[in-house]
């Protein structure tokens, strides 16, 4: 069974549902990490007769508890409908996080929302995890509440790379320093930017590289600037091209662009939605003196991503994009 989204937990705790193992987060990302903690919730699940459940929130708290300081996201809410399904298999109950869910104490998230409403038999939550007021539902809070409320706390180890845990924020650091190669490993798979394609300005195009503007969710933390090689895949169909990100320097008006000019591929697509996989950084952005400059740097960055994407095809990455599967 595919994951199954759910955005009313009144009508899920009304259905009677089963007793779950679960595990709840942000998840953003849906990194290395995160995804052990899901194979463990289900393999809990499957030894001891329980529903598998996760438990994500919407929008990400920090929008809520900060939102001068909130993050830029590795995973929007679309993305995480779309990718989630790749590898759990269960029901996710997606929380509205206002300021009922914020104002709650872990106590109380743990007896009115967890216990009475979810029936949570088995929490499986990662070695930092913290929830409810001011962080208090620390691990050993946890495992307190547990015992007095009825049900099991596992605590998944987490997944180290160069001795250290991956997490989302070191993966959003990497991003913000340019260290794109680097955040994609820590991830475990291809980095997705989803949107609807717009109308640009057309001057792909007018160049010979006609391209999809994408009209990506502005929350959404982008690599850094520069042409990538990518795969997409548009109307259920997959395509390689290559890909820029950032100002383009002959619109002075416009803001941060996410553009890909998909190789062998002449349609309207006009409002579909799109998935964008950046996978090598070629270059960084740079602002050329005229039109016949930036299509000659074009030209060569077309003749390197084919040798990029030949590579890619060669040791599985086309199939990993082509086959929706984040991981």
């Amino acid at each position: 069974m595919k994951a199954q989204f759910i955005r009313d937990i009144e009508k899920y705790a009304s259905e009677g549902t089963s007793f779950a193992a679960a595990t709840l987060g942000t998840f953003d990302g849906i990194h290395l990490g995160h995804k052990a903690i899901f194979e463990r919730v289900q393999a809990e699940a499957e030894a001891n007769g329980l529903a598998p459940l996760l438990v994500t929130f919407h929008p990400h708290p920090r929008v809520v508890l900060t939102p001068d300081n909130a993050p830029q996201l590795l995973t929007t809410i679309e993305e995480k409908e779309h990718f989630i399904p790749d590898f759990f298999s269960g029901k996710v109950i997606v929380i509205k996080f206002d300021e009922e869910i914020r104002n709650m104490s872990a106590e109380q998230f743990v007896k009115n929302i967890l216990v009475e409403k979810l029936r949570v038999k088995k929490l499986i939550v990662g070695f930092d995890h913290v929830l409810g007021k001011d962080r208090g539902g620390d691990s050993e809070e946890l495992v307190r509440l547990g015992g007095k409320y009825g049900f099991e706390v596992v605590i998944v180890e987490p997944i180290m790379r160069d001795a250290k845990p991956v997490s989302s924020t070191r993966i959003r650091e990497a991003m913000l320093s340019g260290n794109f190669d680097e955040a994609t490993d820590l991830l475990g798979h291809q980095y997705a930017i989803f949107g609807t394609v717009m109308r640009g300005m057309g001057l792909g195009r007018k160049l010979g590289y006609p391209t999809a503007n994408v009209d990506y969710n502005k929350i959404k933390l982008l690599p850094p600037e520069g042409v990538y090689s990518c795969w997409v895949t548009v109307k259920d169909e997959h395509y390689s091209g290559m890909m820029f990100i950032g100002k383009n320097h002959f619109d002075p008006r416009g803001g941060i662009s996410v553009e890909a000019n998909l190789f062998d591929f002449d349609e309207d697509i006009y409002d579909e939605e799109i998935y964008v996989y950046p996978t090598r950084f070629v270059r960084g952005n740079q602002k050329f003196d005229s039109k016949d400059e930036l299509i000659a740097q074009m030209k060569k960055d077309r003749e390197i991503v084919i040798e990029i994407l030949k590579e890619e095809k060669s040791n599985g990455i086309e199939k990993r994009a082509q086959s929706s599967n984040y991981c």
